[in-house]
């Protein structure tokens, strides 16, 4: 009983439209039959009783999804055959019924006549193509609906995998880069070294803090593309040079794209202290970083791994996109705020 409660209370508004439909459908016929309009014409009885007759060819048709449909998907032949056979065994359960209640009343000769049982037989068959299509429409939209639904899962839970491997390739690239220069610090000064060691341990903190998350919010990531370009200059000094363009810019980016594209624009360019790299970020709607180009002399060609990484990750996070301007004297990544 609890089971059949709970069936009618998901389906309730499938079921609220039946009736409804079987209501207008029988003020329509006695419209049309009687040619008058009276309080006869509006009275339910009718309407229940084709409700209560389509609740049986919806209970046969379930039983025959049920017991003859084994893939997740309806073809013709699957739709042909269940409705087919769901017609005829609901025809013949309806004249069992019909034939039941007229024996208990003494009527079977008035409503089991030749003329009487061919046009019931057409009338019962015409509602239940009607209210059968009603169902069948009805079972393919909530199988769709629940498809869609387990498709969203599925696509999600493929993103949040990508999105991991993503990171798992930045986070020890960031590493070894980092360590490259302070193995090059304690060659040439050992107390540098250490400050830097120290500062380097604060920054992976936050690497590690972030790994496990899409976003972070732009005043977080900036604060930290801050803290990692003063590692930067520990190796180079002012030759390169950084300016942040404020601007009340809210929302969330994805971790360590600053401090992606910081990396980037020093590891393409090379400045010096008559003409050093100048990076600027420019917060707005977007955030802007740009960098005066400086190519270095006999650089080898890099894959774009990482800004490459960087577009992956917007792309699986947001339908915006990330922008790359280049022109011959200046550089330019473009990317977009996603909305808290």
């Amino acid at each position: 009983m609890k089971t059949i409660l709970k069936q009618i209370n998901q389906n309730r508004y499938f079921l609220l439209f039946v009736l409804l439909f079987a209501y207008l459908q029988s003020i329509h016929i006695r419209i049309i039959i009687r040619r008058t309009l009276d309080a006869y014409i509006f009275t339910p009885e009718a309407a229940v009783a084709t409700f209560i007759s389509a609740c049986i060819l919806f209970f046969v048709m379930d039983f025959f999804i049920k017991n003859w449909k084994k893939s997740s998907t309806f073809s013709i032949a699957d739709i042909l055959k269940i409705f087919s056979s769901s017609l005829l065994t609901y025809l013949l359960v309806i004249k069992i019924i019909g034939f039941m209640i007229s024996l208990a009343f003494g009527a079977v000769e008035k409503n089991f006549n030749k003329e009487v049982a061919i046009l019931s037989t057409f009338s019962d068959l015409i509602g239940g193509f009607i209210y059968g299509s009603f169902f069948l429409a009805y079972r393919y939209y909530k199988k769709n609906t629940a498809y869609q639904k387990q498709l969203a899962l599925y696509h999600q839970a493929l993103s949040d995998s990508k999105i991991n491997q993503l990171k798992a390739q930045l986070n020890p690239h960031f590493l070894f880069n980092n360590l490259n220069i302070l193995d090059q610090l304690i060659e040439e000064d050992k107390q540098k070294a250490s400050d830097f060691l120290n500062e380097f341990a604060e920054i992976y903190r936050y690497v590690l803090d972030v790994s496990d998350k899409k976003i972070i919010s732009v005043e977080e990531e900036l604060a930290f593309a801050e803290k990692y370009f003063k590692l930067i200059q520990y190796k180079y000094g002012n030759v390169y040079s950084l300016k942040v363009n404020h601007s009340e810019a809210s929302g969330n980016i994805i971790p360590l794209s600053l401090q992606l594209l910081l990396e980037n624009a020093v590891q393409h360019n090379i400045g010096t202290f008559a003409n050093p790299v100048l990076i600027i970020i420019d917060l707005n709607h977007k955030i802007t970083v740009s960098n005066n180009r400086l190519p270095k002399r006999n650089s080898k060609k890099t894959s774009g791994r990482a800004l490459n990484n960087l577009i992956e990750q917007y792309a699986l996070l947001t339908d915006q996109q990330v922008e790359i301007l280049k022109t011959e004297n200046e550089f330019s990544v473009i990317i977009p705020i996603i909305p808290a």
